[in-house]
Parts: structure tokens; sequence; C-alpha cells
């Protein structure tokens, strides 16, 4: 009998359609295990993607001498303390240094309501840069016009209803709670940052002679006494400062600024290149996006699995439709390549609606992603990746069909044909 009276992917299409509530469930299970997969990994690489750029645009991060990640931690997210202030002098040294195009200093130890207080410039707004060179932008106000002038990230107004005009008092250290305000000196908010996922979001800026005028009588008391006109006429030019960001003219530059600064004599300091500390960082936490990587692959499997059991389980009712097909001139082959070729529709079915899903859910959701959590998906169409995976788990899906199709091979005739009680 020739291949041609039974056009195999004719007839699996039929048997599929002859078995449409199972293939539904079936191509269901795949369809949902493909769009975890896939929505993981994009997930994934997006979150990597975006904490790589969390900062860009600055070329080294410099302040007292610690481990490149610890720096990274405390200036950039905010996390923990800093082992040592560094002096202005300094600071003013290697801003004076050849190559160097700017600076912004920072200055921490203070919060608000649990948030981290930035004493800083308004360079700060300017030359602050994440995800691939994208600029701070204001959703309402702007920046520092005067002394006691504050500026909250976009999750601080949105979690404490802060609006433009409101005023905000500053807690010496870090508690949500704090049992030492520099009450005498509120600051007055006149700008809202839009939305950046970065550590930004959960920031109060203020700026560095205010950080020194609350700070003139004592760390630890309400603030300075003193009329505000007053304080603006003094010399505010802070003594000491946390950590400083360095931008370059030339970025090849950074390499020998970065040893000059490592090996300053006056005091001790390290200067870091953000990406590669990073880096540093992302292997230490990337155990977590791995796992979770292996168990969107383990739920894929669960979905291949699926089509594996729902022939299985098919095949005693299949029984006398193998016999048929024999009985009509099918060869065995035809048995084996109609069963195969079921699975690999199934699959390719179910993998192609869920990647279908994946990119509708992403589209839809990005924004959020990228406003709350700060991971921006750069690439919204399927690609080369995803055809991939589409093909890989076609092709799965044939390779675990070929066993219970083997099995239809052997016996297809005599089992069908065979009566049983």
């Amino acid at each position: 009998m020739s291949g041609a009276r039974f056009p195999i992917l004719s007839l699996a299409l039929r048997s599929i359609l002859n078995r449409a509530g199972t293939a539904l469930l079936t191509i269901l299970t795949v369809a949902i295990s493909v769009t975890l997969f896939l929505g993981v990994e994009k997930i994934r690489h997006g979150a990597r993607a975006s904490f790589e750029n969390t900062i860009s645009g600055v070329d080294l991060i410099v302040g007292a001498r610690s481990s490149p990640v610890n720096l990274l931690l405390y200036s950039v997210f905010h996390i923990g303390d800093a082992t040592n202030n560094i002096t202005w002098e300094s600071y003013q040294a290697v801003a004076g240094a050849p190559n160097v195009a700017w600076t912004v200093p920072v200055s921490l130890g203070d919060s608000h309501r649990g948030y981290r207080v930035v004493g800083t410039t308004p360079g700060y707004f300017e030359h602050y840069e994440y995800g691939s060179g994208r600029s701070l932008t204001f959703a309402e106000g702007a920046s520092f016009a005067d002394l006691f002038d504050a500026v909250v990230g976009a999750e601080v107004a949105r979690e404490l209803g802060y609006e433009t005009g409101q005023e905000i008092v500053v807690a010496h250290g870090m508690g949500s709670v704090s049992f030492v305000e520099h009450d005498a000196n509120p600051f007055t908010i006149t700008g809202v940052l839009a939305p950046t996922g970065t550590p930004v979001d959960r920031s109060v800026f203020v700026t560095l002679e205010a950080i020194e005028a609350i700070h003139l009588e004592g760390s630890t008391g309400r603030g300075t006494a003193l009329p505000a006109d007053q304080l603006r006429a003094m010399d505010l030019a802070p003594e000491q400062i946390t950590a400083f960001f360095v931008g370059l003219d030339t970025p090849v530059a950074a390499l020998r600024l970065q040893r000059q600064v490592n090996t300053y004599p006056e005091e001790p300091l390290q200067a870091v290149i953000p990406g590669v500390a990073l880096a540093q960082l992302w292997s230490v936490i990337g155990a977590a996006e791995r796992t979770l990587a292996a168990v969107a692959a383990f739920v894929v499997l669960t979905g291949l699995v699926s089509i594996l059991t729902a022939i299985l389980t098919s095949l005693n009712e299949r029984r006398r439709e193998m016999a048929i097909l024999r009985a009509l001139g099918a060869r065995p082959h035809h048995v084996f390549i109609l069963l195969v070729a079921e699975s690999a529709l199934l699959a390719l079915a179910g993998a192609v609606i869920g990647t279908g899903l994946t990119y509708a859910g992403l589209a839809g959701f990005s924004p959020l992603l990228e406003a709350r959590f700060g991971i921006l998906i750069p690439q919204l169409l399927p690609g080369l990746y995803d055809l991939a995976i589409v093909g890989l788990v076609t092709a799965a899906a044939a390779v675990l069909g070929a066993g219970p199709a083997w099995r239809a091979y052997r016996h297809s005739l005599a089992d069908g044909m065979t009566i049983r009680v």
C-alpha cells in the first residue's frame, strides 16, 4: 500500500479532532507550560539587564575603602552603611583630576519614615542615568531651589501621599520610626520624580548644605535654631561626604583614575567601576534566578509528559482503530508516524499558543513591571529564541511519542483483532 492512500498529517489532524476534549486539555497544559517558561525567561533576562543598568553613565563610584560590592550597595542601592566617610578635600582633589567631566557627591545617614535621605546636589538629577542611558525626569515640580527644599522618589510620593508644597521632617538614622527627628528644620517638597524602578524611587533627596545645617548642633539633635536666612548666608560646605559619582571625558581614563584613587596617599579611598561591581553582585544573588529557570524548565517537561500520558491512555481505546488501519493496508511505519505526528502537532499547537500568551501578557504588563519593579522587557515580539523553543518542544514531544508509537507499530494488528474479556 503506498503512502499516498494515507496522508499522515491529515489523518493525524482528524484523529486529534475526533478526541477534541482530551486534545484541548493536552494543548492547554503545554501552552501554560510554555507560557510560564518563556515568561520566566523574559522576566529573568529583563531583571538581569535592568539590574545591571540600575546606574549607567557613571564611570566610577568613589567611597571609603571597603569591598566593591559594599560600596555599590550603600551608594546606589542604599543598603547598609559606609565603613567610613571621606573628606571634602579628597573629593575636591579627585573632582579636579584630569579627564573628570563631572562629579556628584552624596551624603547618607538620615531617613524619612524608613526611606533613605540622600544629601546631594542638583547635578544628581542631571547626570544619574538608569536603564541604558535613561535620565531622571520630574513627574511634578522641579529640583532644589532653596536650602531646605526636597525632592522625593516616585514610591515615596505614592506610599506616603506626598505632593509638591508639603513639608516633611528628616530623622537621624535609618529606622522606620525614629526618636530623633530634626523637626526644627522641616523641608518643603519641590519635586516628585517619575518612576524608574530603581532605588531612586525609594529615596528622599535634599541639598548637601541642608544636611550640614541640620547637624550644626550635633547629629542627634532636633536641628539648628538659627533662622533660615542666617543659615543661607553661612558657608555650609560639608566637611565629609559618604561617596561620589564620577563621569569622565573618555571612558578609557577610568582605569587610570581608578588606580590613582585606590592609591590615594591622604586617606584610604576606593573607586569601583559600576558595571564590574554590578556583575559581581549579580553572581552572588543570581542563584535564585537560575533556580527559577530550572523550575520553569521542569514545568515544560511536565507539559510534555502530559502528551505522553494522553497518547498512552488513548492507545487502549484506539486498538480497533489501529487494527482497521492495518487491515486497510497501512504499513506498521504508517501507524508509527501517525502517533508521532499527533504528539508533535499537539506540542506545536500548545507551544505556539503559549508563545502568543506570553507576549500578550508582556505587552499588557510590561509598563507595570517597569514602573513598579524596574524590569524593562526590551523585546515584545517573538524572535529566534522563541522559535527555537517552539521547535525544541515539538521535537521533544515527537521523541516522547515514539514510545507508544513503537508499541502500536509492533502490536497494532494482532492487538486490535484480539477479543479481550
